[in-house]
């Protein structure tokens, strides 16, 4: 049985089943997560997808992705020296791995031990002042003195600061692209130099190019792997405010470092105080904050057993899609207004998903689309 909760290896046609079922059309972290445990394995869920997708009113054939093309992939990854890492297996970031939406398989490029060790992402401004860079840069090297690794998105500004004063202790670079496409592209030259101490990640396939929904994506991983996220400069519409607000529903500390009122690349961070972030000025703050979780055991998320059971009838079907609509609402609420079983209503709810006409969003809530 697949279970992804498990710690054990997978097998290499176990391996091959989960790229080929991350990779098939409408399949994400969440709706792969929920097939395999429903399933009982890649294989099962890879079997039941046209019939799924038919069922919950696909409008077109789904692409499946084919053994031939997680084969050429898995090569392809091989020659690149990048490593496909599953959840609970060496190299997969075990804080990463207890998020619902961690991602299935972990494409992992230099020193895999690295990813296992305490990490703090740093990240602001990619149009970053003269102080924010010289900051970052401080607290990425005394964090890295300390014994914590580095976790940024190898972005231009604050993220390139901290990440080439930690290259020598280890940091660790979250793609938004695939490992061949690297964003920015003069970036290249630092990445190679990262992966010489420390390790680049992405969930992507290697030629995959970044788009502007895949940096959101990213944060998500930029701050899944940390015990904490530091932001140093951020505008009010930066896209670290994004991972600053994930890394609070993901269950992380919040750092920010304050600036002047009159700088906009500080009206972010200062916002972020104000609304409960903790405010640091030096190393010291960060890692008396992060002690005590460090101390905690790291547990693997509970899988969702519950099996799909039977098909729907069409009123039980009729109703769960009646309820749905543009406007997210939380599972438990479906589940209690439909009056079905909640094995019923995650049924529905998959049809729906593998046919491209449900959005899952965080805290579990979903919409129609």
């Amino acid at each position: 049985m697949d279970a992804i909760s498990t710690s054990a290896n997978l097998t290499d046609a176990q391996r091959i089943d989960w790229l080929r079922l991350i990779r098939s059309e409408n399949v994400g972290p969440r709706t792969f997560r929920s097939l395999v445990n429903h399933c009982g394995s890649a294989r099962a869920a890879l079997d039941r997808l046209p019939e799924l997708a038919r069922r919950g009113g696909a409008s077109k054939h789904q692409r499946i992705c084919s053994e031939a093309e997680a084969r050429a992939e898995l090569d392809a990854c091989a020659q690149r020296g990048v490593h496909l890492v599953a959840p609970g297996e060496d190299g997969y970031p075990p804080r990463l791995a207890v998020l619902d939406d961690a991602p299935p398989l972990l494409g992992v490029r230099g020193i895999r031990d690295v990813l296992m060790r305490p990490m703090i992402a740093i990240v602001g401004s990619r149009n970053a002042s003269g102080a924010g860079l010289k900051f970052a840069s401080m607290l990425a090297r005394e964090l890295g003195e300390a014994g914590f690794v580095i976790a940024s998105g190898l972005a231009r500004g604050i993220d390139q600061a901290a990440h080439r004063a930690s290259v020598e202790s280890g940091t660790v670079a979250v793609l938004a692209g695939g490992h061949d496409k690297i964003y920015p592209p003069e970036h290249t030259n630092l990445l190679e130099a990262i992966v010489e101490h420390g390790a680049a990640i992405s969930e992507m396939p290697l030629a995959h190019v970044a788009r502007a929904h895949d940096f959101p994506r990213r944060n998500r991983l930029v701050s899944g792997v940390s015990l904490g996220v530091v932001v140093v400069e951020a505008a009010m519409r930066s896209g670290s405010l994004i991972t600053a607000r994930l890394a609070a529903e993901q269950g992380r500390e919040v750092f920010a470092v304050p600036g002047s009122p009159l700088d906009p690349r500080a009206a972010g961070t200062n916002g972020l105080i104000k609304q409960g972030a903790m405010l640091i000025t030096e190393a010291k703050d960060v890692i008396e904050a992060v002690e005590p979780i460090m101390g905690r055991p790291i547990e693997l998320r509970e899988e969702d057993d519950e099996p799909l059971v039977g098909e729907p009838n069409g009123a039980d079907r009729t109703q769960i899609i009646g309820l749905l609509g543009p406007t997210p609402i939380l599972l438990d609420d479906l589940i209690r207004l439909s009056g079905a079983s909640p094995a019923v209503v995650r049924t529905v709810l998959l049809e729906l998903e593998i046919a491209g006409r449900l959005e899952r969003h965080g805290g579990g809530l979903v919409s129609l689309l």
